[in-house]
């Protein structure tokens, strides 16, 4: 087999030797850095953007610009990069995905690429995976760039819109990828260009790529505001599914759902005094029961969420992590808070919304690291346009993996990982033991508990506590239970000692259903060379193998009659689990490509409205277009409405007034007598004639700056409201859209086509409303320009309809300052129908 792989080599060792004269061009450089004075060092970055200036690429600079970085974080944090890490820095000035094992040093890494794409002046942003970390990094690593002469910034919760705008006005900016996701939703909200605080997005380095853009980008940032459903309805459908008998109801883990038997559906049936419950009239009803079942038999406690404080809580399924601020989408948040018997929220509406896919690859150049992202290659690939290169380690991995350990039940896999624990103990080994939720934390802690055995629990709430915990974890005797992937970015290192006793221990209490999980908790042994191990205990009662394992595995244990304290060791079914691994990644990847491919709709729309938007802002002269519109809506209205048949002739031209009294034609300004001796197109031109007077009017009435700047804010505002309408309908078409499979058609080709048709109707309406406001607004005195935003909220039409403007959510309280610029309050401007 070494044979084999010498002569056919991977793609990552092929694209690696591409790199290798790069480096070694890097290298030849290390002796001139070496001689320079830490004053001619810092004078290359102006050297590097004159050069620039003058025709010289970032190609061209890379290899000087890295060396330079290396030899000043040499003098500054006394780390020098090594050779792996010059190829990890290629990598990612390439626009590629850089898989470097735990420990081999991927911060100091992304100084390189960052500081070359720095000293064009565009902005780099370095996405992390908590404030804690983004802090720390800016805090550390920036001292490399300030060196040098680059402004360094952080985006972290909680900063004012200053604040924010001066972070991102730096050459490099550190921050999380909710903070920026949110930013760019909010500045494409704004009534002002001044108000937002993005520059164009340049390049970005994400850390810990396969969790940010493929853990977490299963769900979308939301920013909402408060609906206006009852929550009563909540409470009802809980008391409804807690009378339940078992026989009621099937529980689907597989596809993470619950459904009524024929018993469930009489029940519901006389429950909520219904003829026949599939009925489409009772849709609501369906809904509300179909969330109250998932939330009280699907929802676990501990495990999926906690209760704290009288609120419910999500627990980040791969971290470990409350998720402050987050809520499940669709109602079953408030379904758990029925359940729960805490106070049950309003449903939000969704004012502005975007994926994490389609987020980052809104970036000119996009790049990640990470210690695990070869198994979702082909994701990266598809979705992102992303490879992923293996980078080699510094030194050999010294870490041994032992084969997986198969119990019969539960607790005999506890048990034998108690005594594995203890044994570890005794000689003064450091054990971190990996489990996959709070719940099975506390099973383990409370058995070592009994047994004397002490130990230290990561409660994943702090992210600063979590890394100063995972720190101590290699220490002697140290005994560290945390969820598998909580402390990612921390290294933890080795105690004086503990390299003699065999390094750190890990040890899995289950394995994950994706397998970069369990290698991430691998990973966190083994750091530049250090011995250490790792096993995997796995029992036929957890959730993987029950739902997702091989039946010839099930059998092969009751043939050999094991009992509850004995366990299979071998590579046969160390396979059998990886194989039940894969087959649930290609479950989740075929449900994210799916999601993807509906929100590939959504955003082609996204960017027009967006576009749009970003040219008002940036003040273009409006007129032009207001004065399109208009002769748009007559023409059209002309053509929708005369029939062609003279006898009709009298009522068509009634009904055309009718229809253009309200939006652009005066009442009593022309008459259907006037009209009908004309042709079609004499009428066209004498109702233009007539509406472009009244807009003359209106011009000299408001003076031709400020008329500017009021049809600026009008069109914004409709723009605004008929898209958070839209991003609504969108969500409840594709709802339905599963359904489209069962008529043979193509459930997303149903989806593109009906949106679009949508979307079209959306344009329409907003140039109808937009016309209809301009031609009625009414202003007492002439307004400063930063007052035009208010004085039209004070005159908005009710016509117009003032919609509120979830990830989670990003919650705008109702006494806070509405997002629109109108300098209400929300909850008397946007909000006021909540």
């Amino acid at each position: 087999m070494g044979i084999f792989n010498k002569i056919f080599k991977s793609y990552s060792e092929k694209e690696v030797n591409r790199v290798i004269p790069i480096v070694d061009k890097i290298e030849s450089f290390d002796e001139k850095m070496q001689t320079l004075s830490d004053e001619e060092l810092k004078g290359k970055t102006q050297e590097f953007r004159d050069r620039l200036e003058k025709g010289e690429t970032l190609d061209d600079l890379l290899p000087e610009s890295f060396a330079v970085v290396r030899e000043a974080s040499l003098r500054v944090l006394g780390m020098k990069h090594f050779r792996e890490q010059l190829i990890g820095g290629v990598v990612l000035y390439q626009g590629r995905i850089a898989e470097m094992k735990t420990g081999e040093g991927k911060t100091l890494v992304a100084t390189l690429p960052s500081y070359l794409n720095g000293i064009t002046g565009k902005g780099v942003h370095i996405v992390t995976v908590n404030d804690y970390l983004a802090k720390r990094d800016k805090e550390w690593m920036g001292q490399v760039y300030e060196f040098l002469g680059l402004r360094v910034g952080v985006i972290v919760h909680n900063l004012t819109q200053e604040e924010r705008q001066n972070a991102y006005a730096c050459d490099i900016t550190y921050g999380t990828n909710n903070e920026y996701g949110f930013d760019y939703l909010r500045d494409n909200m704004v009534v002002y260009k001044e108000e937002r605080v993005q520059r164009p997005l340049n390049y970005s380095i994400v850390d810990e790529v396969d969790s940010i853009l493929i853990d977490e980008a299963r769900t979308p940032l939301i920013i909402s505001g408060e609906g206006d459903k009852s929550t009563e309805f909540y409470k009802v459908a809980d008391t409804f599914a807690k009378m339940l008998k078992k026989d009621d109801y099937t529980v689907d883990e597989k596809s993470n759902s619950v459904i009524l038997n024929d018993s469930g559906v009489e029940m519901a049936e006389k429950f909520f005094h219904l003829d026949n419950y599939a009925d489409p009239a009772n849709m609501e009803i369906q809904h509300h029961v179909a969330q109250a079942l998932k939330g009280n038999y699907m929802m676990k406690k501990d495990k999926d969420y906690m209760v704290k404080d009288n609120e419910v809580l999500i627990v980040d399924e791969f971290t470990g992590r409350l998720m402050e601020g987050r809520r499940y989408s669709d109602g079953l948040h408030q379904a758990i808070e029925a359940k729960e018997g805490v106070k049950v929220q309003k449903e939000s509406k969704t004012l502005a919304t975007i994926t994490f896919q389609n987020y980052f690859r809104l970036y000119n150049k996009l790049s990640g690291m990470t210690g695990t992202a070869l198994t979702e290659e082909v994701e990266f690939r598809e979705i992102y346009d992303l490879d992923v290169i293996v980078i080699p380690t510094h030194k050999e991995i010294g870490r041994k993996d032992f084969p997986d350990l198969v119990y019969k039940t539960e607790m005999g896999k506890f048990n034998a990982v108690v005594e594995e624990i203890e044994e570890t103990h005794k000689i003064g080994g450091p054990v971190l033991v990996g489990t996959v939720s709070i719940e099975k934390s506390e099973v383990i802690s409370n058995l070592l508990k009994k047994k004397g055995i002490p130990h230290q629990v990561l409660n994943a709430k702090y992210h600063e506590k979590e890394a100063e915990i995972i720190t101590h974890a290699g220490e002697k005797g140290m005994i560290t239970i945390a969820t598998n992937m909580a402390g990612r970015g921390t290294d933890i290192k080795l105690q004086d000692g503990v390299v003699e006793l065999g390094g750190l221990k890990i040890i899995g209490t289950e394995r994950h259903e994706s397998r970069r999980i369990d290698n991430q908790l691998r990973g966190r042994s083994g750091r530049q060379g250090d011995p250490g191990s790792s096993r995997f205990y796995v029992s036929l009662q957890d959730d993987l193998m029950r739902i997702f394992g091989s039946e010839k595995l099930g059998g092969m244990v009751e043939r050999l009659g094991l009992q509850d304290d004995e366990a299979i060791e071998s590579r046969m079914v160390s396979g059998a689990i990886e194989n039940a691994q894969k087959k649930v990644e290609g479950n989740n990847f075929d449900i994210r490509k799916t999601l993807i491919k509906y929100d590939d709709v959504m955003n082609q729309q996204r960017e027009i409205i967006y576009k749009q938007r970003s040219e008002v802002l940036e003040g273009e002269d409006m007129k032009a277009q207001i004065q399109t519109m208009v002769k748009e809506i007559i023409f059209n209205a002309v053509e929708s409405h005369l029939s062609g048949i003279e006898e009709e002739l009298q009522e068509d031209l009634r009904k055309l007034l009718e229809f253009l009294n309200d939006i652009c034609i005066p009442d009593n300004s022309t008459s259907v007598e006037e009209l009908k001796v004309l042709s079609d197109e004499e009428i066209k031109e004498k109702l233009l004639t007539i509406a472009t007077g009244v807009y003359s009017k209106k011009e000299e009435e408001f003076g031709e700056e400020q008329i500017r700047e009021i049809e600026r804010v009008i069109l914004l505002r409709i723009v605004d409201t008929k898209w958070m309408d839209h991003i609504d309908n969108m969500d409840h078409l594709k709802q339905g859209m599963n359904l489209r499979a069962y008529r043979q058609q193509d459930p997303v080709q149903a989806y593109q086509f009906e949106g679009s048709q949508m979307f079209t109707e959306m344009i329409y309406n907003i140039r109808i409303e937009t016309v209809k406001y301009l031609f009625h607004v009414q202003i007492s005195r002439a307004p400063e320009r930063e007052q035009v935003a208010k004085v039209v909220a004070t005159n908005h039409d009710e016509s117009v309809e003032n919609q509120p403007i979830r990830r989670t959510e990003e919650k705008i309280g109702r006494n806070d300052p509405c997002p629109c610029g109108s300098g209400k309050k929300y909850k008397n401007c946007h909000g006021r129908r909540a």
